[in-house]
């Protein structure tokens, strides 16, 4: 008899994109290319595409725990991340499992606006955010927007990403990813990593021409990979990097629109 290998297992607790360039099935594509099984647990459902959200509807509070302890249940996660939580009753029920016990590696990608400036969390929700769901946090992963919401900063330079990462790990104490991609004036994507100890400095040229819609899941999606494979953060931080760096260099076209190539390693 042939010995089956063992995948590791990662979660992602994030938003449905029924245009397939974002959301849960950005992070399940992410998964299935590193080598790992990926489960989900699904907080809403949108109606968009790379041009825009048209509709959202939140799932209820007691699917998305059912969906997080059937998951648990049988397929435990080396790690997990979450993705668009929408609401401040969605995010307490994140907050209040990953509160007890002992939880695996948890990134949050704070889902804030769309590329297209669809709002994807509710005003009510940043605090919660902050109070509640950065405690638990591993690491969180903000753009440039997304940073500013969280610290009520603005954010102009490299050096102002480094200060907002340094802030991020003072006032939450989770590690920061804070991505520059949106730095205007700049060659290169540069994005500065702190957990408190290490710092950092990621850097790449901008790919020019084609849409990053689905970057943040994507990028966010293969930290939680790699720490599911074992690495460490540092590493998995470094190597997540590269990934998205290709994905984003291999852009595919569908239709009149792009989408990222997460299997760009592959044939």
């Amino acid at each position: 008899m042939t010995k089956r290998s063992s995948l590791p297992i990662a979660l992602t607790i994030a938003g449905s994109d029924c245009g397939g360039g974002a959301g849960i099935q950005a992070d399940l594509k992410t998964f299935a290319a590193l080598g790992v099984h990926g489960t989900s647990a699904i907080t809403c459902l949108t109606a968009q595409n790379p041009r825009g959200v048209t509709g959202v509807q939140a799932a209820s509070t007691k699917m998305v725990r059912q969906q997080m302890e059937a998951v648990f249940a049988e397929l435990p996660p080396a790690a997990c991340k979450t993705g668009m939580l929408y609401s401040r009753e969605i995010i307490r029920v994140v907050t209040g499992f990953f509160g007890h016990g002992k939880r695996p590696p948890l990134i949050v990608d704070p889902v804030m606006i769309a590329t297209s400036g669809a709002a994807l969390l509710k005003p009510s929700a940043v605090r919660v955010v902050c109070d509640e769901l950065l405690p638990l946090a591993t690491l969180v992963t903000p753009n440039l927007d997304e940073a500013e919401l969280l610290l009520g900063v603005k954010i102009r330079d490299e050096e102002g990403l480094r200060s907002a990462a340094r802030e991020i790990v003072r006032r939450f104490g989770c590690a920061a990813l804070v991505k520059g991609g949106h730095l205007k004036g700049t060659r290169d994507a540069v994005d500065i990593f702190y957990d408190g100890k290490t710092e950092l400095l990621l850097s790449a040229l901008f790919v020019r021409g084609v849409s990053t819609h689905g970057t943040g899941c994507t990028y966010s999606a293969a930290i939680a990979a790699y720490l599911a494979r074992g690495e460490r953060l540092t590493d998995a931080v470094e190597s997540a990097k590269e990934f998205i760096t290709q994905a984003i260099a291999n852009s595919q076209r569908i239709g009149r629109h792009f989408v990222l190539n997460s299997f760009h390693s592959r044939p």
